[in-house]
């Protein structure tokens, strides 16, 4: 089974990974600007989400797996390689698992550390859609305001949303699955992962996500590790502050 991906321009191979809930559709502007620029952009949507198969199993093993898979079928070497935050505990995984294959790493706003488990009502709210009753994007969006208050999550969110047949919408992610295994998404890195290629950690000012406490443990497990504050930002720093992520990014992969 391959995962699902958009691939848009040619050059060297550039690979982004969306996060928890998220899809490749997220990157899809930023893809097409690192396309003009000269790489070959693999959007890809990992399992359980976007289009994407659907698996019983989830955790960071499989996800790298999977990535693995994708390479070896697209026979991609040389790899800049960018996730956010789940993708980017996937992209740290694989990286370290296979370091022969890529040759520069960017973290958008996770660190190798453990998480608890925060995404308790946004999984509650979308397990409470009722697609009988909910006819419209916002309708859905009305209803789950009940449980998540920031507009811009919501509409995140609902990026899930598709037509599984004319008049009955549906979600995308494979939300049992997701919800059943939640945990797993803040599984910190194994304590022996190490990559010792570049590697950019972006932080958004905004989040909590990546601290300076987190600075030491960041180098233990990637030794050339630089880590860049992008303002204005919060946790989806891509798409909050979409220029200043572009050209961190840029200058990073053509320095």
């Amino acid at each position: 089974m391959t995962l699902h991906s958009k691939i848009i321009g040619q050059g060297q191979p550039f690979v982004i990974l969306h996060g928890f809930l998220g899809m490749s559709d997220n990157w899809k502007t930023l893809g097409n600007k690192f396309a003009e620029a000269g790489f070959e952009m693999h959007l890809v949507d990992q399992r359980n989400h976007g289009r994407s198969f659907h698996n019983d199993e989830f955790n960071y093993e499989v996800l790298s797996e999977d990535l693995k898979r994708y390479s070896d079928a697209h026979q991609l070497e040389n790899m800049t390689l960018l996730g956010h935050s789940m993708g980017g505990k996937t992209a740290m995984l694989f990286a370290s698992e296979y370091p022969e294959l890529v040759s520069k790493l960017m973290v958008a706003d996770i660190s190798p550390r453990f998480y608890p488990v925060h995404h308790d009502a946004i999984l509650a709210g979308l397990s409470a859609l009722d697609f009988n009753d909910i006819k419209s994007r916002g309708a859905a969006d009305t209803f789950l305001s009940q449980y998540v208050s920031e507009p811009g999550v919501r509409m995140f969110l609902l990026k899930n949303l598709y037509w599984v047949e004319k008049g009955q919408l549906g979600l995308r992610i494979n939300l049992d699955v997701l919800k059943e295994n939640v945990t797993e998404v803040g599984e910190a890195l194994p304590i022996h992962s190490k990559f010792e290629n570049p590697t950019l950690f972006l932080r958004g000012d905004k989040s909590e996500y990546v601290m300076p406490t987190d600075e030491k443990l960041i180098k233990q497990h990637f030794p050339l590790a630089a880590i860049e504050t992008i303002t204005n930002a919060g946790h989806w720093l891509h798409a909050e502050n979409p220029k200043d992520f572009y050209e961190a990014v840029i200058n990073f992969v053509t320095s």
